[in-house]
């Protein structure tokens, strides 16, 4: 990652209303970023933020008790979402199946993102997304 332009945590309590203080979070993070430091920030990357906080947080949510750290950083060039929870099982995109409902989550996160990593911690997991600006 380059040099962040912007960076900031946010503890999550992981209780149902996190989804959405993890969308609104992000909103306002791009909004600072674009108004406070003049970063070109165009509405679709503040779309896609919003969707990829939304489908993480809804898995750290769903699979892992206690909270969640969402991390944003933001460069010249991506926008990194970390969303932290205390699961050490490593979820898996299911293969594509257009009759499942639900568990759609990780394959959405890896169409819209430039990649997604997930990486084991010493208390739980780090999922990673990372937009391109």
């Amino acid at each position: 990652m380059a040099t962040p332009l912007a960076e900031t945590t946010v503890a999550l309590n992981g209780e149902g209303e996190c989804i959405a203080e993890g969308r609104d979070a992000a909103v306002a993070f791009l909004t600072q970023a674009r108004s406070r430091d003049n970063v070109p920030i165009q509405g679709r990357t503040v779309d896609v933020a919003q969707l990829v906080v939304s489908e993480l947080v809804t898995n750290a949510h769903k699979y892992a008790p206690g909270p969640i750290l969402l991390t944003l950083i933001l460069d010249s060039e991506f926008l990194e979402v970390a969303v932290w929870d205390s699961d050490p099982v490593l979820p898996e995109a299911s293969t594509v199946d257009p009759l499942r409902v639900g568990r759609h989550g990780l394959e959405i996160v890896q169409a819209v993102a430039h990649d997604l990593t997930v990486r084991p911690e010493p208390v739980g997991k780090c999922v990673t997304a990372r937009i391109r600006v």
